[in-house]
């Protein structure tokens, strides 16, 4: 049997410590309370960390940088095997936390724990790969070289709907190309990251490497974002905080990766198989209660088979299991995140009525007895300038508006302030190619749920971020060039 991390996660809360320069620290300030929600029950307290702790933190990172990029790629490498490894042997476990912290149900939370692991070594791989260029030069006897190198100290902010993955996507790259990091989680699910630090302890990653220092982004994250030491903030969260997160990082000129907030839209045609498109849009819908930028928040639905997917919709929305996510396994969706998130999708749902929308099902507060639950919500009726078909819900509720052809829904999917994933459902190749063209999308997923590849680029346009995440162009994404010219 595995064994339990020695000062990990356990049912009577405990503080955690910071890890910084392969050292747990306790931080000078309050401890800021993690909860369940979809019970409002006390996990663990968390450091506030204050400027002068982040900075500790940084420095660590800056005096550790040097030695570790002058370390081959390949032996970088092993060390982040070493860390997947940890994950691996403590999946069950470090599952079983995100669960209580964030609310996600337990199949989703230990696919998140799994892919994390995997990506990991999948940025592993790259070790061997990360290539430069041979240029030409004008001159004779010379040759020209671009090579890639690593930009130096990275912070990675992270968000609370996927917060143990989202670990890896900034840390994995960023160490494989030679940066050292520094990781503050959200104040929301954080307990998952002091784990991983935990078990980051027990390998054989050289000391300030990886740090992580908890907080709220008002203290701890806006001393880490506006520390002139750090050489990249890469960031995932809303479109509001990525904008802050611009401004200050403006100051030191400090390079941003940022992956915002999305409105998908999802095309139905009216030659689609109806049962996929229906399916694969609820289970879009529904993955993490909705809390997810780049799954399905908007439905554009040709007039012959509105009624039919609406119907088919209904259904799915109403089987939709939802409950605690802690002691029940066979749920669809579990709670949001917080009252915040509650009221924000509450307040979505009475202006989408108030506007003139239809809703089918749906449409209240789960009375759970506690937690932040909210129905499956199903609205029709909905038309281009409301509310809901333009601004990002983040919760279980699906708008539906019809349209007359492909031109129109693609002129529509397009006019929005987000750009990050698309969806269509057609059996015609044509129409699917036109949306590949057409679509001012980062992705464009046909005949399928929205979910990327970690070979991929996770990228959107528009206010849907800057950057990107994943495959050899999410790699890139932590290096900078420095070009060479010989004189023969």
């Amino acid at each position: 049997m595995t064994r339990k991390i020695s000062n990990g996660f356990s049912e009577k809360p405990q503080d955690y410590r910071n890890y910084v320069d392969g050292a747990f620290t306790a931080a000078s300030g309050e401890m800021i309370e993690v909860t369940n929600p979809a019970t409002g029950a006390l996990l663990g307290r968390i450091p506030e960390t204050s400027a002068a702790e982040v900075d500790a933190a940084v420095r660590a990172a800056r005096a550790a940088q040097g030695d570790w990029e002058k370390l081959p790629a390949i032996e970088r490498a092993g060390f982040l095997r070493q860390i997947s490894a940890k994950v691996r042997e403590h999946r069950v476990e470090l599952a079983d936390v995100i669960v209580k912290e964030q609310g996600k149900i337990r199949s989703l939370a230990q696919v998140e724990v799994d892919f994390t692991a995997d990506y990991i070594d999948y940025m592993a791989e790259w070790a061997r790969r990360i290539e430069g260029e041979v240029l030409t030069s004008d001159r004779p006897n010379e040759t020209m070289l671009l090579l890639r190198k690593p930009l130096g100290v990275v912070a990675g902010v992270l968000p609370w709907n996927f917060p143990f993955f989202l670990i890896a996507r900034k840390m994995a790259p960023a160490l494989v190309t030679g940066n050292t990091i520094v990781i503050k989680p959200s104040e929301e699910t954080p307990l998952n990251a002091y784990l991983f630090a935990e078990l980051l302890a027990e390998t054989d990653l050289p000391k300030g490497v990886f740090n992580l220092v908890g907080g709220r982004g008002r203290t701890a994250g806006e001393a880490l974002i506006a520390h002139p030491g750090i050489d990249l903030i890469t960031f995932t969260g809303s479109v509001a905080t990525g904008s802050h997160i611009m401004q200050v990082a403006g100051r030191n000129l400090t390079k941003v990766n940022l992956e915002l907030g999305g409105k998908a839209p999802a095309i139905v045609l009216k030659d689609a198989d109806l049962d996929l498109a229906a399916q694969a849009i609820h289970a879009s819908r529904v993955i993490n209660t909705g809390q997810v930028c780049n799954c399905a928040e908007r439905v554009y639905v040709e007039r012959e088979v509105h009624d039919a997917l609406v119907e088919k919709l209904k259904t799915l929305f109403e089987e939709t299991r939802y409950g605690d996510p802690s002691v029940e396994d066979d749920l669809h969706m579990g709670p949001l995140i917080n009252q915040a998130g509650l009221d924000k999708v509450a307040e979505a749902v009475k202006m989408a009525r108030q506007q003139g929308t239809t809703v089918v099902t749906g449409g209240d507060h789960a009375d759970l007895g506690q937690g932040f639950h909210y129905k499956p919500t199903l609205i029709t009726g909905a038309t281009a300038e409301m509310d809901i078909m333009r601004h990002e819900t983040f919760g279980p509720v699906l708008p539906i508006q019809i349209v007359d052809s492909l031109d129109e829904a693609i002129s529509l999917a397009n006019d929005s302030d987000y750009g990050l994933t698309s969806s269509i459902y057609t059996r015609d190749l044509n129409s699917a190619m036109q949306a590949a063209r057409e679509l001012k999308f980062g992705e464009t997923y046909i005949n399928r749920e929205n979910f990327e590849a970690m070979q991929g680029f996770h990228a959107g346009r528009r206010k849907s971020g800057i950057g990107g995440a994943d495959g050899k162009h999410g790699l890139y994404e932590f290096t900078t060039t420095h070009v060479v010219y010989i004189k023969g």
